[in-house]
């Protein structure tokens, strides 16, 4: 089943076991079953603490428990976990098998205290978002005796995948009932299970010093500012809903210098080591609610959290970048994750022989076309512009498809359903006016980015279409607030340019400090106890 470098590699994972582990499969006579029967033999060869049961009976099959030898219970993969998920696979062995995860002390304490649960994973082995989530519930199963998770591929069970609506991956179940979809952190999940965890968190924050530096968001911008603010041997924090931002969700980036291809969770990696590499105060999962300028020259710029935390800095680099637009037509809220989709390779599968549209005919439009093209029965490309515009090269290679149809000059008008899924979209020719209509299973939405600077408004200059406004120097209206990167008004979003932005954001940021006045310690103290 596994090939021999796969085995080769898998077999020094192995190493890592502590304790033995036993595979409890549950098997019928499909070709699946087959495979997975090998995969599952395969991994027992491999080590002598990894033993096969073939006498389960659970539900699903085929499918396999990961359990500690002697117990029934653990996570359950209703899969064969190879592709992107074949490192949810190793991990879920080795932590089954007693090696420690990588993750923060604290998290495994919220965990272990959080009461039980039945949770569903339905993912895509073609999806990059999911192995996040996958595995987050993995840990949470081993971690906890009273969280039970099935991970399910929904290409397998695909009449399962209908009678549930699941129309978007990854996508979770919670005692059967809808608990989240899309890519999400295992410290998002475990907040979102710990009613109390943001008070907690609120005072954590509360009780951090003033930085002198704090970057708000934690994109290619906000990496790249912590890293020529941190260099500077200053202060520095990053409050970030997640680190990568929108970079997490891109599949193939090919035009970063230095880097001929990479993807953007690798990329996103890269960018928090590189940043932890400096010793940079990340806080992850904070989302800023409003930000109240210095009173006094020199003075704390206070960045009001979402949890009720306040932190605060002597200057503050703003790049909360942006954000997938809506197309904002009737339907597309209702039929969100129920046909309306955003991400090609993480939902394309689940639409594999049906009929899709693709709004939106930019470089990311017409490249999700052509890779749902390869996937589902017809694609239809609707441009509100007289021409595509993406690069050439991709307009001629969609042009090519023999299963996609173009229209130019139409207007998206709805999106329509049967109350549970979606059925068409409606369109309108904007040269003669008339309205269209096209029935399919499925739309993706590709129509470019919003910044998200709804916290800003009323404290920043913001221009019409919602960026904040900036300089040469990336200085905001506020004297020691700057911003960087997609939330601003800054030419060409792209990741090479808000990283650049970052850096530029940082070098005034450290120039604007070097030519305040420094406060005492003392007075330092007086001013955060007088904003609390």
């Amino acid at each position: 089943m596994l090939d021999a470098t796969l085995k080769t590699q898998l077999q020094a994972y192995l190493q890592n076991l502590r304790s033995p582990i036993t595979l409890i499969a549950t098997l019928d006579d499909s070709a699946k079953s087959a495979e997975l029967r090998a995969l599952l033999l395969d991994i027992a060869s491999l080590s002598d603490k990894v033993t096969v049961d073939d006498t389960g009976t659970d539900a699903r099959a085929p499918s396999f428990l990961i359990a500690k030898q002697g117990e029934t219970r653990g996570v359950r993969f209703a899969a064969i976990p190879l592709g992107h998920e074949f490192t949810s696979l190793v991990l879920a062995l080795l932590w089954t098998g007693g090696h420690p995860p990588k993750v923060a002390p604290e998290i495994l304490e919220q965990i272990a205290s959080l009461d039980g649960g039945n949770f569903e994973v339905y993912m895509s082995l073609s999806c990059h978002n999911c192995p996040d989530v996958v595995q987050a519930a993995a840990l949470m199963a081993i971690y906890n005796p009273n969280i039970n998770t099935v991970v399910i591929d929904g290409g397998m069970y695909q009449a399962e995948v209908e009678a549930r609506q699941v129309m978007a991956v990854p996508m979770v179940f919670k005692g059967g009932e809808l608990f989240g979809s899309g890519r999400m952190t295992l410290e998002e999940i475990v907040a979102k299970l710990d009613v109390n965890s943001a008070d907690r968190e609120a005072t954590k924050l509360n009780e951090k010093e003033p930085y002198d530096v704090l970057i708000v968001g934690g994109g290619p911008a906000g990496a790249a500012a912590a890293v020529y603010a941190a260099r500077k041997g200053i202060r520095v924090g990053v409050a970030a809903e997640r680190f990568g931002g929108q970079t997490n969700d891109t599949m193939a980036i090919e035009n970063y210098i230095s880097v001929l291809e990479t993807d953007g969770p690798k990329f996103a990696l890269a960018l928090e080591a590189q940043v932890r590499h400096y010793d940079v105060d990340i806080m992850n999962l904070q989302r800023a609610d409003k930000i109240v300028p210095a009173t006094t020259p020199g003075g704390l710029v206070a960045v009001h959290m979402a949890n009720g935390g306040v932190l605060r800095s002597r200057s503050v680099i703003v790049s909360t970048g942006a954000r997938w637009r809506n197309v904002n037509v009737p339907g597309e809220q209702e039929y969100k994750n129920k046909g309306v989709a955003y991400c090609p390779h993480c939902d394309g599968p689940l639409f594999k022989g049906k009929r899709v549209a693709v709004i939106g005919g930019g470089n990311s439009g017409v490249e999700a076309a052509i890779d749902l093209a390869g996937l589902v029965q017809h694609v239809t490309v609707i441009e509100f512009a007289d021409a595509l515009k993406a690069d050439a090269v991709l307009v001629n290679k969609l042009h090519s498809l023999n299963n996609v149809t173009v229209h130019v000059n139409a207007q998206t008008t709805e999106i329509t359903g049967d109350g549970g899924k979606v059925n068409g979209i409606s369109y309108k020719d904007r040269v003669t006016g008339d309205i269209h209509h096209a029935e399919l299973e499925g739309v993706f939405v590709q129509i470019g980015l919003v910044p998200n600077t709804e916290f800003l408004k009323g404290t920043l200059t913001l221009s019409k279409f919602g960026e904040i406004e900036v300089d040469a120097r990336c200085h905001t209206n506020l004297p020691g607030v700057f911003a960087a990167g997609d939330v601003t008004t800054v030419p060409y979003k792209q990741i090479v340019v808000a990283a650049g932005e970052g850096s530029k954001a940082a070098l005034s940021a450290f120039d604007f400090l070097i030519r305040q006045p420094v406060d005492e310690p003392a007075k330092i103290r007086e001013e955060v106890l007088a904003a609390a």
